[in-house]
């Protein structure tokens, strides 16, 4: 049986099951399920290397659940996502001699360095609901800016662990949990966490692994002062890695007809546990960063972090700049298991990330939906950065990017909802690989309950 007819029969199973229980209420009338389709074609292409370029197409296939709670003081639910992405071109096979592309974008490659004709993994999500507090273990999905999960390619990242969301007290969301592992979005492993920089005991054969954490403990909460101005404060603790303090400020202002967005974002950043000591580090437990040469605090966690953006709307218009400061010896860490990953940063953006330690960062956008010149469902976005000052024994090392995004939405008919995305960006830098990249992503959502 093909993994489409396995799809298919544990959906109309886990729903035949439903049907028979007792009746609980919202538990059933309050449950949902969709299965998300996702084509997406990968064109990167090295432009001042040798390196082979990387074109992949895939589709993928995303199964969500989501049950309401059974009734009583405490409600009780379960939610379930299954994943599955298969190969429609394979993008030739890394580290074979002459090739002009190699995959491994979107697919794991297999052990001829061939990517998988296709990969799935699955998770599921305990839950429960008290009042305005809930409970949620297993498979999760946080979106917080100290743990972001990433969704850039055919299919997203899972974590593991635990969580809890209280929304008691009426403007204030209060969040923690410990997440234990991942998924990264090309893989089917559940892997340990850590941040980039992270190594093999110094001297070790190249089988060791590399060091790894299996708890990451996040709490904090968002306030909204006004209805117009919130407050954030958010802590996370990768153990042997890294603690991280975080404070944003988001304001909306009526401004000339239009909104005036600011997001104002402080991180402050330094080592835990065995990154905090040279041991330590020497057990693989290190970050990237430029340290110069015989330095004792060479891997260790040093950073802070602040940026501004400010962003207009009008009339479909939307204009942005920003600026982002880099200082410390270290990188910007954030959990980073090396198989792409998300940070929380105004400059993280389709290739490059602008994270680098001492790095300065601007950056302009605008954008425009075209609903106002009535064709609704279309929106045009382009947006540049530039950074330098990156510490290096390199003098003047300094990067840009320029991205395209263009989307369409299709608002009636018998495809309404289907979506067409073209992703354009260009990366160039003097220090690391440039690099022009298409993304094409064709998604559509059907509702199953």
């Amino acid at each position: 049986m093909d993994k489409f007819s396995i799809m298919r029969v544990a959906l109309a199973g886990f729903m035949a099951q439903l049907m028979v229980m007792p009746a609980q209420g919202a538990f059933i009338e309050d449950s949902k399920a969709s299965l998300d389709l996702r084509n997406f074609y990968f064109n990167q292409d090295t432009r001042n290397q040798s390196a082979p370029s990387s074109k992949e197409w895939g589709q993928g296939f995303i199964l969500n659940f989501q049950s309401g709670f059974t009734e009583g003081t405490v409600g009780v639910g379960v939610d379930a996502i299954g994943l599955l992405g298969v190969r429609l071109d394979g993008g030739g096979r890394s580290g074979k001699a002459g090739i002009d592309r190699t995959p491994g974008a979107l697919f794991p490659l297999d052990s001829d360095g061939n990517a998988e004709h296709d990969y799935s993994k699955a998770g599921a999500t305990a839950k429960a609901r008290l009042s305005k507090t809930e409970l949620r273990v297993g498979t999760l999905l946080p979106k917080l800016p100290v743990v972001n999960y990433n969704d850039g390619r055919l299919l997203p990242q899972l974590f593991e662990g635990g969580q809890i969301t209280s929304r008691e007290i009426d403007g204030l969301t209060l969040t923690a949990g410990k997440l234990e592992h991942t998924k990264t979005r090309s893989s089917t492993d559940d892997i340990g966490l850590r941040i980039s920089g992270a190594a093999r005991p110094t001297g070790s054969p190249a089988t060791t692994p590399v060091a790894d954490a299996n708890a990451f403990y996040f709490v904090g909460g968002d306030y909204k002062l006004t209805k117009d101005l919130t407050a954030q404060y958010y802590y996370g603790n990768l153990e042997d890695f890294y603690q991280q303090h975080f404070l944003g400020l988001v304001h909306n202002w009526g401004v000339a007809g239009g909104n005036l967005k600011s997001d104002l974002r402080y991180f402050y950043s330094d080592s835990d546990g065995k990154n905090g000591s040279v041991s330590g580090r020497a057990e693989g437990y290190r970050s990237s960063g430029y340290w110069s040469a015989g330095d004792s605090k060479t891997g260790e966690v040093d950073n802070r972090t602040w940026s501004a953006l400010l962003t207009y709307s009008h009339s479909g218009h939307e204009l942005s700049a920003g600026y982002q400061q880099v200082s410390g010896d270290s990188a910007f860490p954030f959990l980073n298991q090396g198989d792409g990953a998300t940070a929380y940063l105004i400059t993280d953006r389709q290739i490059a990330k602008f994270l680098g330690a001492g790095e300065r960062t601007w950056l302009a956008g605008y954008g425009y939906d075209f609903g106002k010149l009535g064709v609704p469902g279309l929106k045009a976005s382009v947006v540049y950065l530039s950074g330098d000052n990156i510490d290096s024994a390199q003098s003047d090392r300094k990067e840009w990017e320029r991205d395209f995004r263009l989307d369409y939405t299709l608002q009636d008919g018998a495809l309404k909802g289907l979506g067409l995305s073209w992703r354009n960006a260009s990366f160039r830098s003097n220090a690391a690989t440039d690099m022009d990249e298409n993304r094409l992503i064709v998604s559509y959502s059907l509702p199953l309950l």
